[in-house]
């Protein structure tokens, strides 16, 4: 059908239905209210499990009761366990926020249903300006930093325990901070690269500090910022500065193995020179492996510098 609505829409729909309705509603009922279903009954039952999960995976708290004498499931959204508490935002504010969370692709309904929990309307869709994709984790995660839990995840194949300190975004990636309580040294890790489910902590089990700023964790590294095409380049480092070394890349350090010679890590790399100045600062500690034409870019270049000086 052309004038179909979106799967957004629908979802939208039915969370507005939910929260609107003053008693749980069936499956059937909710499908004959929101358009968008198919029609068999197979094929909308699938669909709106779909959804259900969806607005779950959200946040949404919908509740199940039993309705009618057949026993059947309702569903409904309770509003107080829903909306958040009024913020006293202007109409001109809303409406700014409604263009900010339009103009952001979260990759989900996650910014439309925002702006509905804050009492915001959803109006025509608009064509994003930039896209800030959303990993699975990311909600366990926002969920250990409003608690002050610690999280346990595997990283890259390793295990990692964090107290999440907070959260940040940077080149269109989200990015958890905290402190690693076996390096027992702050730690950013990006969120999308996590393997697997969090395991989330008890409720209050550190403190932040006063003057923590995630953001400064997370900073804009040089051999990142170029419009060069994008690779990985795979470095030999040697086991006494591999940590140092790792602790320069941060988030974006891929540690690959552990070798006899030292450790092997994966770096993306779009700005050549300023990748090749970073590992010259580690002299000969520090070797580029793969891809073969950047090693032999700063094999050329170590050339060059040792025919100008003779």
């Amino acid at each position: 059908m052309p004038d179909a609505p979106s799967r957004v829409e629908r979802v939208l729909n039915l969370l507005a239905l939910l929260l609107d309705t003053r008693h749980a509603l069936t499956r059937d009922e909710i499908v004959r209210e929101v358009a968008g279903y198919p029609e068999p009954i197979t094929a909308y039952r699938r669909a709106f499990e779909r959804d259900k999960e969806t607005l779950r995976g959200m946040g949404v708290p919908i509740t199940t009761e039993v309705v009618g004498d057949g026993g059947e499931v309702g569903y409904r959204v309770n509003p107080d366990d829903y909306y958040l508490p009024d913020f006293g935002l202007t109409p001109e504010e809303t409406a700014a926020l409604h263009v900010a969370v339009s103009a952001v692709s979260l990759g989900s309904e996650a910014g439309q249903g925002a702006l509905m929990k804050l009492g915001g309307l959803v109006g025509e869709d608009v064509p994003p300006i930039a896209s800030l994709p959303l990993a699975p984790a990311l909600a366990t995660l926002f969920e250990a930093f409003r608690n002050r839990s610690v999280v346990t995840f595997t990283h890259r194949g390793r295990t990692r325990t964090l107290e999440v300190w907070g959260l940040s975004s940077k080149r269109g990636r989200w990015y958890v901070v905290g402190r690693d309580r076996d390096r027992d040294a702050i730690r950013a890790f990006r969120a999308d690269r996590i393997e697997g489910d969090v395991e989330l902590g008890e409720p209050d089990a550190f403190d932040v500090p006063d003057d923590f700023r995630p953001d400064e964790h997370v900073e804009a590294r040089a051999w990142l910022l170029g419009d060069e095409t994008p690779l990985t380049a795979r470095v030999l480092v040697d086991a006494d500065n591999a940590d140092a070394f790792v602790a320069e890349l941060g988030a974006d350090a891929g540690v690959v193995e552990e070798t006899e010679d030292g450790v092997l890590v994966d770096v993306a790399v779009s700005n050549r020179a300023a990748f090749r100045a970073f590992v010259l600062g580690f002299l000969e500690h520090a070797e580029v492996v793969s891809p073969d034409d950047l090693r032999a870019d700063v094999i050329s270049w170590l050339e060059r510098v040792v025919k100008e000086a003779s």
